[in-house]
């Protein structure tokens, strides 16, 4: 997919022109070199949870290399490339379980690299290439069984992937599952842990995707739309539906970040769904505030996921981007857990929205914290959100009822509940 170029792509990876990638580059470097990388959001947090203690060290070479927006991508090579050789040495010598997490390691650090490269550059195809073969040298390994998936868009369409992990010691029968969708940031191999993942341990299957627009479906030209995702989750549960492993009438849905408007819109056209999961919403129609007044990487990111170069035609498409005329579909046990101070996405459209919802929902919300919940003290002291989040699924999946309620985790971890009116 051809971009254009702009004058701060001179020596770099070209993407999509913007106004305020151009204008505030040099606002947006001085603020990595004070703040660091995790600038907009604790991606490296994300990072750590994934793959555990083993990658630390890493994680804090890269937290001071990254000095740049343009030290992003090589820095994370060069992680990935050391982790890759020490995997290939340990499988060479047949210590599988060196080799197991090194390659997992290696995949999500390749997956990382890929972040900020914003066409379908010779080096970003070659970076996702190395993250395929290392994961699936760790599915090979892995202390369950790991299967990559394709999903299959109706209407002779493209196909997207996936991984469909099942639970540990897995023998025989069926099991629920899940199916996950990442952030805007996300990729679907980061989306399960290395070890004591919370979804596999609970005895849930995953099937965790790169949708359209995401990640790898982005390399592929699966670009995002609202047709796209209102075909995606059908897609997903047929893809699911058809496992001889898995109990078609326990299959969730599950949506983080930017995934959480994606996850609204493929429950809103495939009702087979048991529930749906959201968390850290991207749930403003038209998303102004996370393109127009947060870090212009975001926007700039969307851009290449749309397969839209020109700023103003993105402007156009972005008004397709609303849960209006969609949520009201929805008549399934549905959570929503939010920061109270998100800045990406104002909690205002988590109470509009879930009004609309025509089953029992669920609303929690942290105190203080922001788009990414938790690192505050309210997700210390109070309920876990991932584990949350995990139990409340595995009760619905479960068939346990759900009254329509909404939760305040308060800064001393106590948690306020209220019947919803």
């Amino acid at each position: 997919m051809a971009k254009k170029k702009n004058s701060q792509d001179v020596g770099e990876e070209s993407g999509p022109a913007m106004r305020r990638w151009t204008e505030q580059r040099w606002m947006l470097d001085n603020t990595i070199r004070t703040v660091g990388i995790e600038w907009d959001q604790p991606r490296l947090g994300n990072y750590a949870a994934a793959c555990g203690p083993l990658a630390a060290g890493d994680l804090a070479a890269i937290r001071q290399r990254v000095q740049k927006f343009a030290d992003i991508t090589p820095t994370f090579e060069v992680v990935a490339r050391r982790r890759e050789g020490v995997a290939r040495t340990a499988e060479a010598e047949r210590h599988f379980a060196t080799a197991r997490d090194n390659y997992f390691i290696a995949a999500v650090f390749w997956a990382a690299s890929q972040w900020a490269l914003h066409s379908n550059s010779a080096r970003n195809l070659a970076n996702n290439a190395r993250k395929r073969e290392c994961f699936l040298a760790y599915a090979k390994h892995a202390d369950h069984r790991v299967e990559p998936a394709w999903i299959k868009l109706p209407g002779g369409g493209s196909s997207f992937p996936g991984w469909f992990h099942l639970p540990y010691g897995y023998k025989s029968g069926r099991v629920p599952a899940i199916v996950s969708i990442p952030g805007m940031d996300g990729f679907k191999e980061s989306n399960i842990a290395l070890a004591g993942d919370r979804w596999l341990s609970r005895g849930v299957a995953v099937l965790v995707i790169d949708g359209p627009g995401q990640y790898e479906s982005a390399t592929l030209g699966i670009h995002v739309s609202m047709p796209a995702w209102k075909a995606a989750g059908k897609a997903a549960f047929e893809w699911l539906r058809k496992r001889p492993e898995v109990d078609a009438q326990r299959i969730g849905l599950l949506g983080n970040s930017f995934g959480s408007f994606f996850a609204t819109i493929a429950a809103a056209w495939e009702p087979r769904f048991r529930a749906v999961a959201v968390s850290s919403i991207c749930l403003e129609p038209e998303c102004r505030t996370i393109f127009e007044e947060a870090s212009p990487t975001f926007k700039r990111r969307f851009m290449y996921m749309a397969g839209i170069d020109d700023e103003a035609t993105f402007e156009r498409f972005c008004r397709s981007l609303t849960w209006k005329g969609h949520a009201q579909r929805i008549r399934v046990p549905y959570l929503c857990v939010a920061g109270e101070r998100d800045e990406l996405c104002p909690l205002v459209w988590a109470h509009r929205m879930l009004k609309e919802l025509r089953g029992p929902k669920q609303l929690v919300v942290y105190q203080e914290s922001r788009h990414a919940v938790g690192n505050v003290p309210a997700a210390v002291l109070g309920p876990n959100p991932p584990v949350l989040v995990a139990d409340w699924m595995l009760d619905r999946l479960q068939g346990k009822a759900l009254a329509s309620s909404r939760w305040r985790v308060e800064s001393n971890g106590n948690v306020v509940k209220q019947k919803w009116t």
